[in-house]
């Protein structure tokens, strides 16, 4: 069997985060993904046999790479404000580095689509992060609440300071950075 075309799965990847980011993910057809990446239909059918396969295959690339980035330099040694600040300015990086992976991944997660499997890795995922947060509320660091609210005002920070440097409506500077951290920070701590 030859082995697949590095090139021309990065192509595919790429085509279907465009029309995902563009389009959304329900009307995404593996002729217009096909045609993003400047292949065949017919040649996208030998890398992946189905919709449900090339996003599958997709969300699991993703949001594995997103892990690693969002981990990277935030190791269980640094005490719980610096390593959650590590991750929040990796979670800001990688949205503004990768603003179309993730809205595929955000419109996967919550789609028809999203796999049983794939669903298992994000929990894993959500697993290790929570267990971060309730190292910070085992020492008195993090205030004694349910993990999804630190959670959700961890992302939704990120998420709203992202949007806001996209915009130019805040510069992506150290100052906005320092700031939008501490913000959240400041919602967080005990």
């Amino acid at each position: 069997m030859k082995p697949k075309d590095e090139k021309k799965l990065a192509s595919i990847t790429r085509a279907t985060y465009a029309l995902v980011q563009e389009s959304g993910l329900a009307p995404l057809t593996l002729a217009d993904i096909a045609r993003g990446a400047g292949i065949a239909t017919s040649t996208l059918y030998i890398y992946y046999p189905s919709k449900q396969a090339l996003l599958d295959a997709l969300y699991e690339q993703a949001k594995s790479a997103t892990f690693e980035r969002l981990t990277r330099g935030a190791g269980a040694e640094l005490p719980p404000k610096l390593r959650i600040r590590r991750i929040w300015l990796n979670m800001l990086n990688n949205r503004l580095d990768h603003p179309a992976e993730m809205v595929f991944q955000e419109q996967y997660v919550s789609s028809h689509f999203m796999s049983e499997s794939n669903r298992e890795l994000g929990k894993r995922f959500v697993r290790e992060f929570d267990e971060v947060l309730e190292a910070g509320q085992r020492d008195e660091t993090l205030k004694p609440v349910a993990l999804p609210f630190l959670g959700a005002c961890i992302l939704g920070s990120v998420r709203e300071t992202a949007r806001l440097i996209a915009a130019g409506a805040l510069p992506d500077d150290e100052s906005t950075r320092t700031t939008g951290f501490q913000l959240c920070w400041d919602a967080l701590k005990a």
